[in-house]
């Protein structure tokens, strides 16, 4: 039987096959495609989940994937090479940096938006504002009873994250500058945090300022009363639900949100940090809870990608 396919068909369907996978590596009309899998930050989750559907909106021809487990996780991952970005909600530790050289990686920093991270208690306990030193001394355990600073004769019950997550990090070198009580209740996420205090009506606990906001209203969650803090007892306190307390620093425990990249990013990456950093990309992070990029995390960003975020 005389076969159907003649030498010039044959090197033609060879040329159709090849343009075809050339299309399909091309992707985009800027040329990205792909996939990322973002990883790290708990705290981050939510947002990044909400980031990562908006661009996708946007960029049919890339896919992104987020998934949590603590800033910690998406560090380890990241220096094994396991993720193309780790959500960070804290700056990576000098060793963490050796070692992720040591393996060849050479993380590349981000600021992605703005955290004002909350102290909250029940709203049944009626107080409104601590010092620093006060939440510190109440996490490292010498303050006992609310009565200590100006409450209800009550024993305060604490909520915390687990050692693995960037905001037990955060937390315990910017406000205890020591080790947490082995009081505190490690709790594998904030939501949990936050339902703990809702359920406890003489407790305290801590998180991203977007786990204690109703998205709607913008409000505090119904059963949670943020805490004011001071620096100290001869400053003013302020509040984390006012953005502009974060941004000029007037709220004392405001911190950048940080996605690292192996190297400077490129590809789909690029095209992913370029649409966070964007004013569309910064809605998003405004709608999840949190801040936008203050000025001077925008000038660290601009002199980290330079031109490429114009």
């Amino acid at each position: 039987m005389k076969s159907l396919f003649t030498k010039k068909s044959i090197t033609l369907l060879s040329m159709l096959v090849v343009l075809g996978l050339m299309v399909i590596g091309c992707g985009g009309e800027d040329g990205t495609s792909g996939h990322l899998d973002v990883r790290g930050s708990d705290t981050m989750v939510n947002v990044g989940q909400s980031l990562a559907e908006s661009y996708m909106e946007s960029q049919s021809d890339v896919t992104v994937s987020v998934t949590g487990g603590g800033s910690g996780t998406g560090v380890a991952a990241m220096i094994d090479g396991r993720v193309d970005v780790a959500n960070v909600s804290r700056s990576m530790s000098d060793s963490e940096i050796e070692q992720a050289q040591a393996n060849g990686v050479e993380p590349f920093e981000v600021v992605i938006g703005m955290d004002g991270l909350a102290v909250f208690t029940n709203d049944n306990l009626d107080l409104e504002g601590l010092t620093m030193d006060e939440i510190s001394a109440i996490f490292r355990g010498e303050i006992t009873n609310w009565s200590e600073v100006g409450g209800p004769d009550a024993e305060i019950s604490m909520y915390g994250r687990q050692s693995n997550s960037g905001t037990y990090v955060f937390f315990r070198d910017n406000v205890l500058g020591d080790d947490f009580s082995s009081d505190v209740r490690r709790m594998n996420g904030t939501a949990q945090i936050v339902e703990g205090v809702m359920n406890d009506e003489y407790a305290i606990g801590y998180g991203g300022i977007g786990y204690t906001v109703d998205e709607a209203s913008g409000e505090e969650e119904e059963g949670l009363n943020v805490i004011n803090i001071a620096v100290d007892e001869d400053s003013e306190y302020a509040t984390p639900l006012k953005p502009e307390n974060v941004e000029t620093g007037a709220y004392p425990i405001a911190r950048p949100l940080f996605n690292y990249f192996n190297g400077q990013p490129d590809g789909a990456e690029l095209d992913y940090i370029q649409f966070i950093v964007s004013d569309d990309g910064q809605e998003v992070v405004t709608r999840a809870g949190f801040y936008p990029i203050s000025p001077e995390y925008q000038e660290f960003n601009q002199e980290q990608l330079g031109d490429l975020i114009n």
